[in-house]
């Protein structure tokens, strides 16, 4: 697999730290040419400190203008593209329906679809230069799960299988195959900030409510940032090559969230 990957030209978004950053490592140690962007400055400096010959771009994914202006940098600097990596993605809120506000509602969407929508949209011109690539959207178990307290994140991350769904059929002549991820229970920062949150409704302790989490969770064990970039790296290679309009869970069979 890695073989395949040398020299492909790989663009991830929000890769300056979690899964995304352990995707951008996976490609860069695969010999890929990797350009990120993210939204968080400090974040983009440290990667940029740890791998130099990674390139970066400060970019809100759900600002039209500030992706064009990512994608004629890309143009310039590249001409073609062989991958893009849609990760890019925010928790949401954790409240009950009746006590979410529609900003963020609208919030969630922005980000986690609307982004999605306009790097895709992008890109397009780029891998049909290169002949062919491959389009992988990280969603979530949630986007095959219900998620009690969780609307807004959910109804995106259900959204984005039809994303995947419906730009495999349009890509598809052209060489492009599409697929989605879909995380369980991810190690990391964001699930801590979501753990303390649902634990802090539910008047458990964070320990408890991680406890709860991991139980839901048929192999028991959360999921690492490395597991689903493994999956990444696989359905961007020459072997996931016949893959497309897939959305595969990387979760450890995840049997419900609640």
């Amino acid at each position: 697999m890695s073989e395949s990957l040398k020299g492909k030209r790989v663009l991830v978004t929000a890769g300056a730290q979690g899964i995304g950053l352990a995707i951008a490592r996976k490609f860069l140690a695969a010999g890929a040419t990797v350009h990120i962007c993210d939204v968080d400055a400090n974040a983009c400096q440290a990667v940029m400190d740890e791998h130099p010959s990674l390139s970066v771009s400060l970019t809100d994914v759900s600002n039209e203008a500030q992706v064009l202006s990512l994608y004629d940098e890309l143009s310039r600097k590249w001409g073609k593209l062989d991958a893009l990596i849609n990760n890019a993605g925010v928790s949401g809120p954790t409240s009950r329906l009746e006590d979410t506000t529609l900003d963020a509602w609208q919030n969630t969407l922005d980000v986690n679809l609307t982004g999605a929508f306009l790097c895709a949209r992008s890109a397009v011109p780029l891998l049909q230069a290169a002949g062919g690539g491959a389009i992988v959207n990280v969603s979530s178990v949630a986007g095959r799960l219900g998620f009690s307290l969780r609307t807004p994140y959910s109804a995106s991350k259900f959204g984005m299988a039809g994303l995947t769904q419906t730009w495999a059929m349009e890509l598809g002549p052209s060489n492009i195959r599409v697929n989605s991820v879909l995380p369980g229970v991810v190690s990391g920062d964001r699930v801590e900030r979501v753990i303390a949150a649902r634990a802090a409704a539910g008047g458990v302790s964070n320990d408890e409510m991680r406890e709860q989490l991991v139980e839901k969770v048929s192999m028991r064990r959360m999921t690492t940032p490395q597991d689903v970039a493994n999956q990444v790296a696989y359905l961007c290679s020459d072997e996931g090559a016949i893959i497309s309009g897939q959305s595969i869970s990387v979760c450890g069979n995840v049997e419900h969230l609640g």
